[in-house]
Order: structure tokens, then C-alpha cells, then sequence
């Protein structure tokens, strides 16, 4: 259950208020490649690529302007969605026309702009329309790879002749690209590797021709209903066969490598090559409790296993994992573990011989750079508030971490850094702050021109809720993090109704410092003007920089550990005098959803109302890898998941509750929402069900669709949770 779950509903608050307040200059967008000496970046802006000075970012220079992104015959220039350069930096591909796959337009179709010879070519002709995904060039620049239709092509740039190297491509057997479950829970879409010598492509391919369809149905499209079929594996079903090829890009036979254990119970979520001839591939045992990496020598497929790192819940192959940043000419690599109970960064060499960076009793959030000319590593990290994010730099050597972001700003942080490690796009906010962003020098993290941070243009008089952050201390001894907005004109004496915003699960934090945080979107209206307290807490489970125990207690817990946390932590808040203990509401979108109806139902002393959003109302309707990953194998763990299923707790409804799921759902299938109806009609259960037809997890799809979904939600809110202080 990605982060994609959460987003629709949480991160689009912040989404939703950036998209109000246009970016500024020095903020990095999709597609922006720095220069090699770190002094440039380039962008797309204003329909033509630029490069920018950054150290003086309001100097621009156009590359390829709107007339030469105009294809002959054609009146308006590309919208271009993305682009890369070739190695000289004299080729440029040109991603457009994209359309989505699952999560993210990763199909489009590709055009080359010459900067030399200034011609504009597309590439892939005789292609289906917006088919290609992942091109790139070659390491010399003369030839670019591409997939399409699930196969593999190499296009030679001084001809245009096209060279298939794949042939068994299917919707079913997938070569250089995934399956959904691998891109969902895995983050893998982006299935091929040229060689470093440009003689071979290594990819992956899946065969999910054993992985049964979940047949959504389409009702109101056509006038007789049809299924859109989804290959999707549910807890217990087999994963799809993976394996890795290297095959040559002049075209030939694959090679497959000769990777131990089982293909179907076995991911391969990572792999790239480690030098000429040789693979790196990261595995992981079905259960996602232990993690290889594996060097394997291309020639023959023979494979080495060099590294293994087991964990009593599960080893993130996703979250923090920091992929390999090949240090001391290609003799080691950078990787991140939680094995001392903190994620830090080890180097590794090819032996698998490990030394720690990064020692201390706080978490590496991501790995930023690597500066190894300076010796530095640079990585965010926040060791004394989990709901914030700050640039932090340590000894490349290892030994202790400086914060390198000034003590005045705080909140949350971003970076992109230069590859000469000297200076970083830089942008921040907070949940008072709206957006800003500047180019800094790095290490002493001072504006270029000693200008402060530029606010986004449009962003004066944006009103942001007034948040307070705060911790409380359970029953169980247990401290979450929380944050509250108090009503307009808050009176101590009078009593408010709360809602209490919750995720729980381990895909996403709630509590974070940042812009955005403490809006909702779905509230028609302004909730603290109406007279709402809103709020939220982060229960253990969540991805926060707390530590390994905090984050993997809920192993096998799903449902349960997060659901008592929220509960209690509830309590704690529902103590302050001005809280109205009748009118409590909880809401939740997706993972948010089905830890809704667990509190509703197992907590109904504490919550009366609840608005359940595309809620998994069945731990075994979900997908394998995500489930399996929290919750274990079946048969011998399948207790873990029906006990811990809000399905198994419906007897304990006692308030007012909202179901809202679309039917076109390919990620929480609809089944979910028809088999907890069936549930609370059995047991006698009065609620309220809103339906959105074809409508995917975001609930987004259509004209008015968002709209509806607020004043439902808004009204079911008023109507059972009143607002206003008494």
C-alpha cells in the first residue's frame, strides 16, 4: 500500500495549496538536469528548454526554443513532460504525449532534438501511438533504448533503424517494464540498464501469466457492461516469475542469469550494473524478511551472493532503501540498513565487508549526495523531531553529523544538489510557512547573492491554518507525535467538536511539519471558522524518523497496535476541557479508511462518527506484497489477518458511519466496500454508502466528482458532528 494510498487524500492537501501557488524560479520540477561542472541547471519553461545560471538564477539562456519544438507541419510546439541529455550534451530526448500506467504517465511517445544539426525526429515511427516508456540514450549518445508494448527496441540515432530485441512480450509476460504489484509496492517501473560499454541492455522480466485478473466492471461507459481486467495478486497468491537477462543491443539471444532460489517466491526489486560485465541485483525471500545482494558476472550468469541482512519484521526494500552509490573508483557502494535499530549508511565493498557512516541514535532519512571529492556524504535527517526534515553532512570516512540547514528555519527541508556538491536548489516550508525556495551554496548553506528565499509569486494573503504541535504519553507508555488547529476565536471555556484525521498504516506519516498540514480539502468551508478542532497523531507503524522499534512494532499488527495508539492517544487529547467528548469524528482515506472503521468499531466509546475513504475492509482482499510484507504468510499467519480486518469487528459499530469507494478502484478493489456492506447488513447495522462509478482510488475522475465528494463528505460531517463551541 504505497504512498499513493495516502496521497490522495493527505498529501493533496499540500498538493492542492502548491498548485494555488505557482513555483519559484529555483524550484526543481520533472525533468530538470544539472550541468556537469554543477554551476546549471536545465528546464523546461515556458515551452522551450533553458538553461539557468545558478548561481544567478533569474539568468537564463534558451536551448531549444518554441519554434524549434514545433514539429514540421505542426502549429504548436511539444508539451513536453520530461527530457534527458546525451552524455555530450548535444542530443536531447523529449518525453511527451504521456499517458498513465497504473500511478504515473510512464507512456508517451519520444522525440530527439539535435543541437548540433537543429532537427527535431521522433523516435519509435511505426510504433502504437504513446507507447514508448523509459527511453534513454546510450553511454556514447548514438543510440536510444526504449519499451514498447512489453518489448525492447534499440533505435540507431544516425539512421533511425529500429532493432527489436525482444519478441515474447505480453500483456502477461512483461519484459523491461513490471507488473502492478512490483510497480505499487516496490516502486519499480523502469524495468531496463544499458551496459556501461553500450554493448548489452540488462532487464527484467516478469511472467504473470499464472496471476489471476481482478475483473473491474465498467457500467456506465457502453450500454452493456464490460470487465477491466487487472492482473492483481492478493495475499497467498503467487507472485509473478521474475528473472534477469542481459541480452545484446545489436540484437541476439538472451542471456538469463543464474540467480539462487526460487523465481516465484523470490523479488528482485533492485539491480544495476557494477561494472563492466557484472550485475548487482538485490533479492528478497518472499516473506521480505531477508535481503540479498548479489553480484553476478554477466558472461555466464554466475551469481555471488556478497551481503545479507535479516530482520525479525521486514528489510525495506523501498522506504529509505538509498539503491547503490558506487564510491572509491566502483570499489564499494553506499547502502542504508536498520540493522543497529536506526537506518544509517554502511559503505560496502565487493566482499560485503561493511563499515558504518553514519553512527548515532537517529535515523537517515534519504541520502541526498555523495561528495566525494570533499569527502562528504549529505542526507536529511531530523534527530530530535520526527516531524521535520533538515540537510545534515558526515565524514565520508564515517564519524559524526553536522546540520548544515540553519537553526532559525525550521520545518521542512528539500534538496536537489549539484553534482560538484558546491551548491543545491533548495526549497522549504512549514505547516506556517508557505513555500520558498533559493539557490544555497553548500556547505555554508548561504543564498547565491546573499538574497533571502524567494517566496512562490501568488503566495500573498494565502491564509494557512494556525497548527500547534504537540506530543502525548498513552496508557501504554507509548509518546505519538500529534498536531491540532483550534478553532477561529477559540474560547477555552466552551467545548468544540473534534475530527481526527488518521492514516495508521505504514505507507505515510500524518504528523509532518510542512505546507499543507492541518487543510482538508474534502471540508467545504474553513473548519476552524466553522468551530471544528481538527487533528491527527502518528502511531507506531509509521514511517517516521523514530527508529526501527517504533516503525516495525507493527509487524503482524495491522488493525490492532496501530488502532489501540490511535485510541489511546485520542484519550489523552479528549482530557483538555475544551474537548466536546460527544462530538468526536475520525476520517480516512485508503489505509486512513480501514483504520476508520477498526476505531469506529473497536473504540465506539471514544468515536461516534466516521468517514471511511476507499478503506481495505479485508486484509486478505489486498495485494501480496504489500500485506504480506506487515502481516506475514498464509497459511500459518492467516489469523493475523482476518482477526485484524475491520470485517471481523463490525459487531462494534455504535455510531454514525460513512462508506464512500469507487468502483472502478484497481488498487482497493471494490469487493472491499461490497463485502463490509454485506457484513453490516447481517449483523443489523444502520450506515450510509456513497458510490462512485469507475472512479479509481483517487476518486478524482470526471466533472463535479471532487466537488460531490466534498459537500458528501461536509454534510455527513454536519449533519452527526455538529459544529460550533457550546
Amino acid at each position: 500500500m504505497t504512498l499513493i494510498h495516502f496521497r490522495p487524500a493527505m498529501a493533496a492537501l499540500a498538493l492542492g495549496l502548491l498548485a494555488a501557488v505557482p513555483a519559484a524560479q529555483a524550484q526543481v520540477g520533472p525533468g530538470t538536469q544539472w550541468t556537469a561542472d554543477g554551476y546549471g541547471y536545465r528546464r523546461v519553461q515556458n515551452n522551450e528548454l533553458v538553461l539557468v545560471d545558478a548561481r544567478t538564477p533569474t539568468k537564463t539562456t534558451v536551448l531549444i526554443s518554441k519554434q524549434q519544438l514545433t514539429p514540421a507541419g505542426q502549429s504548436e510546439p511539444l508539451q513536453v513532460r520530461r527530457f534527458e541529455l546525451s552524455g555530450s550534451g548535444r542530443r536531447v530526448l523529449l518525453n511527451t504525449n504521456t499517458q498513465k500506467v497504473w500511478r504515473y504517465d510512464t507512456r508517451g511517445d519520444y522525440w530527439l532534438y539535435d543541437l548540433d544539426s537543429k532537427q527535431l525526429s521522433q523516435l519509435g515511427k511505426g510504433r502504437p501511438v504513446s507507447s514508448l516508456m523509459f527511453a534513454k540514450f546510450s553511454p556514447d549518445g548514438g543510440r536510444v533504448a526504449y519499451v514498447s508494448e512489453h518489448n525492447l527496441y534499440v533505435e540507431n540515432l544516425a539512421d533511425h533503424a529500429i532493432t527489436q530485441l525482444t519478441s515474447d512480450g505480453t500483456d502477461k509476460l512483461i519484459n523491461g517494464t513490471f507488473d502492478w504489484v512490483y510497480e505499487e509496492e516496490l516502486d519499480c517501473r523502469d524495468g531496463f540498464r544499458w551496459a556501461p560499454d553500450g554493448q548489452s541492455i540488462a532487464y527484467w522480466q516478469l511472467d504473470a501469466r499464472k496471476t489471476p485478473n481482478y475483473l473491474m466492471l465498467n457500467t456506465t461507459s457502453k450500454l452493456y457492461p464490460y470487465t477491466v481486467p487487472v492482473e492483481y495478486p492478493v495475499v497467498g497468491e503467487d507472485p509473478s516469475r521474475c528473472r534477469i537477462g542481459v541480452v545484446p543491443a545489436a540484437g541476439g539471444a538472451t542471456k538469463w542469469m543464474d540467480i539462487p532460489g526460487d523465481a516465484v517466491q523470490h523479488y528482485l526489486p533492485r539491480m544495476e550494473w557494477a561494472g563492466p560485465g557484472e550485475l548487482i541485483v538485490q533479492q528478497l525471500n518472499r516473506r521480505q524478511n531477508e535481503s540479498k545482494l548479489i553480484l553476478v558476472t554477466t558472461a555466464t550468469g554466475a551469481a555471488k551472493p556478497i551481503y545479507t541482512e535479516t530482520d525479525k519484521a521486514w528489510v525495506d526494500a523501498k522506504e529509505g532503501a538509498v539503491g547503490w552509490n558506487w564510491i572509491d573508483k566502483g570499489q564499494k557502494f553506499v547502502w542504508s540498513s536498520e540493522k543497529d535499530g536506526w537506518r544509517h549508511l554502511y559503505a560496502i565493498d565487493r566482499q560485503g565487508h561493511e563499515k558504518l557512516l553514519t553512527p548515532g541514535n537517529y535515523d537517515v532519512i534519504s541520502l541526498e549526495s555523495i561528495d566525494e571529492k570533499g569527502g562528504q556524504l549529505y542526507f536529511l535527517a531530523s534527530p530530535t523531531n520526527a516531524t521535520q526534515r533538515y540537510l545534515y553532512r558526515a565524514p565520508l570516512k564515517g564519524g559524526s553529523a553536522t546540520r548544515v540547514t540553519p537553526a532559525a528555519e525550521a520545518g521542512t527541508h528539500s534538496y536537489d544538489i549539484s553534482p560538484n556538491g558546491k551548491l543545491a536548489l533548495h526549497n522549504f516550508s512549514s505547516s506556517r510557512t508557505l513555500p520558498v525556495a533559493d539557490v544555497v551554496s553548500l556547505p555554508a548553506h548561504q543564498p547565491l547573492g546573499g538574497s533571502p528565499a524567494a517566496a512562490r509569486p501568488g503566495a500573498a494573503g494565502f491564509k494557512l491554518p494556525n497548527v500547534e504541535f504537540f506530543q502525548v504519553k498513552t496508557v501504554d507508555n507509548v509518546t505519538l507525535d500529534g498536531w491540532m488547529v483550534k478553532p477561529t476565536n477559540f474560547d477555552p471555556q466552551k467545548k468544540y467538536p473534534i475530527v481526527f484525521m488518521v492514516y495508521g498504516e505504514p505507507a505515510s506519516q500524518t504528523v509532518v511539519d510542512r505546507v499543507g498540514t492541518g487543510l482538508n480539502r474534502l471540508y467545504q468551508g474553513n473548519m476552524a471558522d466553522d468551530g471544528y478542532i481538527y487533528a491527527s497523531l502518528d502511531n507506531r507503524g509509521a514511517p517516521a524518523p523514530r527508529g526501527r522499534e517504533f516503525r516495525k512494532a507493527i509487524y503482524h499488527n495491522i488493525g490492532k497496535l496501530n488502532i489501540r495508539d490511535q485510541a489511546m492517544g485520542a484519550l489523552e487529547v479528549l482530557k483538555n476541557s475544551y474537548v466536546d467528548t460527544s462530538r468526536v469524528a475520525v476520517w480516512g482515506w485508503s489505509g486512513g479508511g480501514s483504520s476508520t472503521l477498526s476505531l469506529l468499531m473497536q473504540y465506539p466509546k471514544i468515536y461516534k462518527t466516521g468517514i471511511s475513504i476507499a478503506a481495505v475492509d479485508n486484509q486478505l482482499n489486498y495485494d501480496n506484497i504489500y500485506q504480506e510484507r506487515y502481516m506475514g504468510l498464509l497459511p500459518e499467519d492467516k489469523h493475523y489477518f482476518v482477526d485484524n480486518s475491520p470485517l471481523a469487528h463490525v459487531q462494534g459499530l455504535r455510531g454514525h458511519l460513512l462508506l464512500i469507494h469507487g468502483t472502478g478502484d484497481d488498487n482497493v478493489h471494490y469487493n472491499n466496500c461490497e463485502q463490509m456492506i454485506n457484513e453490516l447488513v447481517r449483523q443489523g447495522k444502520v450506515f450510509s454508502l456513497m458510490s462512485y462509478p469507475n472512479r479509481t482510488h483517487s476518486i478524482s475522475e470526471g466533472e463535479g466528482t471532487s466537488r460531490h465528494l466534498a459537500a458528501t463528505y461536509t454534510d455527513f460531517l454536519h449533519q452527526y458532528c455538529p459544529p460550533g463551541g457550546r
